[in-house]
């Protein structure tokens, strides 16, 4: 069994690639992939080469974490059945080619325990589960007891920024504000207010949720907390982070970092998106056929009017 597949040969190069599958064993499913979406977070850093070191890291490696797809065929023990539309979060499936992270691909095999099942209702929009349950996790902080202090700043307006946005929103949190520095990222709100942050005097947050990955921010952001604020660090940061101490010293700040996303969050998001709760409209401003995948990077990595790039499968036998 073979796959269409990005495949990342070294920085700065991809095409895509006929690769042979591993076969599935009575745990795995095999699913054909419908839609993929490109991330300009993480597959940036392996695109440019400045991804830090990572479990797995290494090329030539398959990118993508944001794959859904009906399910061709279950095993036994699965857990599916086949003709199931399922969330991919990657796959480990090319033999000697890296899956990190594995997802954009016209086929994959992977635990059935991995994928999760999705309403057809939620379509292409499905690739943005893994974004939404990162924003998640960001707060809920995988279920753990201790008090969680929703963001009152977010600082960046991608589909990342949106994401957590719109879950503050979901949870009744109205009173919070948003930084974007691109006037044209500053437009599609719902129900809170983007600024530019050199037009916001205020120096009194209580919880500064930072997914920008801007590692020279961090100076800034604790000038703009309260005594005792914190700093949640929810981008990814290619650099080393640094700050001056005597003013986190003064104000006692809490700086956390938060991890990548558990499945509970997964499952979370899952539900709150099939029910409506909260809203993925607006975020996929792209599309592209997987066999254009080098020019579909280059848009994603390259257009600042490009929040989410969808790679569509469905072409490729």
């Amino acid at each position: 069994m073979n796959s269409w597949a990005v495949v990342m040969q070294q920085p700065g190069s991809l095409a895509l690639t006929s690769l042979p599958l591993q076969d599935p064993g009575d745990e795995d499913i095999v699913v054909d992939v419908e839609w993929s979406g490109i991330s300009t977070g993480t597959e940036r850093l392996l695109w440019t080469g400045r991804m830090p070191a990572f479990p797995g890291m290494g090329y030539p490696l398959v990118p993508g974490y944001e794959s859904v797809g009906r399910v061709r065929h279950a095993g036994p023990r699965s857990g599916h059945v086949a003709g199931e539309r399922v969330f991919v979060p990657g796959a480990r499936c090319y033999g000697e080619v890296r899956g990190l992270f594995g997802g954009a691909a016209s086929r994959v095999v992977l635990p059935g325990a991995r994928a999760v099942t999705l309403a057809d209702s939620l379509g292409e929009q499905a690739v943005l589960l893994a974004l939404a349950a990162t924003a998640y996790h960001a707060v809920a902080r995988g279920g753990r007891q201790d008090p969680i202090v929703p963001p009152d700043l977010i600082v960046g307006h991608g589909v990342m920024g949106r994401l957590l946005a719109r879950l503050n929103v979901a949870a009744g949190c109205s009173d919070f504000t948003v930084w974007e520095t691109d006037a044209t990222r500053r437009e599609g709100a719902q129900g809170y207010r983007v600024v530019d942050p050199a037009e916001d005097p205020r120096r009194d947050y209580r919880a500064i949720y930072d997914v920008s990955g801007d590692a020279a921010l961090l100076d800034t952001l604790v000038q703009r907390l309260a005594p005792g604020g914190q700093i949640v660090l929810a981008g990814f940061y290619s650099e080393p982070l640094r700050f001056a101490y005597a003013p986190a010293f003064m104000r006692e700040v809490q700086i956390r970092c938060a991890a990548e996303w558990h499945r509970n969050d997964l499952l979370a998001v899952t539900e709150l998106a099939a029910a409506g709760v909260f809203s993925l409209d607006g975020l996929i401003t792209h599309h592209d056929r997987a066999d254009h995948a080098e020019a579909a990077y280059r848009t994603a990595f390259g257009d600042a009017a490009c929040l989410k790039m969808v790679l569509d499968w469905r072409h490729c036998a």
